[in-house]
C-alpha cells in the first residue's frame, strides 16, 4: 500500500504536465487503453486464463464503465479544473465513501474508533479543499472518488478471475468508451509527443494504472476495505507535498491543519485493535488460519 499510494501521488502531478501536451479525455483515454493492453500483452505471454461466460464479460463491461470511464474523466477534468494537491485530496475520499457499502455489502462492520478517526479526516479534507474554492474541479474529483468506490466493491466480485487479464480487459473496455467520448467531445486527438507527454504516459499507464491496480485489486480480495482504503489517505498528502514541491503550489495554514488531521485519522484507524494473550475456551488452535 505504501508503493501503490506513492505511485497515486505521482500521478497527480504527471496528469498536470501530461495535460499541457493532449487533451483531457484523450489523455485519460490513453493512460488506460496503454495500461490495459500491456497487461493483456503479459497476460497472453504468461498464458494467462481469458475471463469466461456472460456473467464475467458484464462484471467487466460495468466496471470498466465505473472505474475507467468516468473515474479517469473525471479525475483528469478535476487536475485540471484546480490546484492538482486538492484534486489528489478530493479524489481520495474513498475511505469515507465506502464504509457503509462495504458494511451493507459485505458485513464490515465498522467500530466506534475508526467511524470517529475516519468523521476527523473527512473533517480534515473538507479544510484542505476550502482554500481550493471549490468549484467544478472539486466537484469532478469527488465525482472520480465515487467511481473509484464503486470500482473497488464491484472487483471484490470478481471471483476466481485472473487479476492480470481481468484488470486488462476492464481498463480496456473503458478506454474504448473513454476514446469513443473524447472523439465527440474534443474530436480527432491533437497530441504534441513531447519527451514531457511521453515520460507522463508511460508512467501513468505502466506504474500508476496497470501495476496499482492489479496490485489493488489483490489486496481488495483478502483485507477489510475500511482498513484497505484508509491507506489511501496517504495519495492526497503526498500529493500536496509533490505539488508543492514540483508545481510550486504554496499549502496554506487551513491546509496543513486538514493534512494534521487526515494523518491522524489515519494512524488511529490503521492501529491494530488490542487483544489479550491469554487463551479461552474459544480460541482458534493456533494451527488454524484466522480469518
Amino acid at each position: 500500500m505504501l508503493w501503490i499510494t506513492a505511485a497515486g501521488a505521482v500521478c497527480f502531478v504527471l496528469i498536470d504536465w501530461g495535460l499541457r501536451d493532449a487533451p483531457l479525455l484523450w489523455f485519460a483515454a490513453l493512460r488506460a487503453l496503454v495500461a490495459g493492453l500491456a497487461l493483456l500483452a503479459l497476460g497472453a505471454a504468461w498464458h494467462r486464463p481469458t475471463p469466461r461466460g456472460r456473467n464475467a464479460w458484464m462484471l467487466l463491461a460495468v466496471l470498466g464503465l465505473v472505474n475507467v470511464t468516468v473515474a479517469f474523466a473525471a479525475m483528469f477534468a478535476g487536475v485540471a479544473g484546480g490546484a492538482a494537491g486538492t484534486a489528489a485530496v478530493l479524489a481520495n475520499a474513498q475511505p469515507l465513501l465506502i464504509l457503509l457499502p462495504a458494511w451493507w455489502l459485505y458485513g464490515e462492520r465498522l467500530s466506534i474508533r475508526t467511524a470517529t478517526a475516519l468523521a476527523v479526516g473527512f473533517a480534515g479534507l473538507v479544510l484542505v479543499a476550502v482554500p481550493g474554492g471549490g468549484g467544478g474541479g472539486a466537484a469532478l474529483s469527488l465525482l472520480s472518488a465515487a467511481a473509484v468506490t464503486g470500482g473497488t466493491l464491484l472487483s471484490r466480485r470478481l471471483g476466481g478471475m485472473d487479476v492480470i487479464t481481468a484488470t486488462g480487459w476492464h481498463l480496456v473496455i473503458g478506454g474504448v468508451v473513454l476514446a469513443a467520448v473524447a472523439a465527440a467531445v474534443e474530436g480527432a486527438p491533437e497530441v504534441a509527443w513531447t519527451p514531457r507527454f511521453v515520460l507522463s504516459l508511460a508512467f501513468l499507464a505502466l506504474v500508476g494504472t496497470a501495476a496499482t491496480t492489479v496490485a489493488w485489486f489483490t489486496e481488495v480480495r483478502r483485507s477489510r476495505l475500511d482498513t484497505l482504503t484508509t491507506w489511501t489517505f496517504l495519495t492526497p498528502v503526498l500529493g500536496i507535498l509533490l505539488a508543492a514541491v514540483v508545481l510550486g503550489e504554496r499549502p496554506g495554514g487551513w491546509t496543513a491543519a486538514g493534512l494534521t488531521a487526515v494523518l491522524a485519522a489515519m494512524w488511529v484507524a490503521l492501529r491494530p485493535r488490542w487483544r489479550s494473550t491469554a487463551p479461552t475456551p474459544t480460541s482458534q488452535s493456533p494451527l488454524r488460519p484466522h480469518h
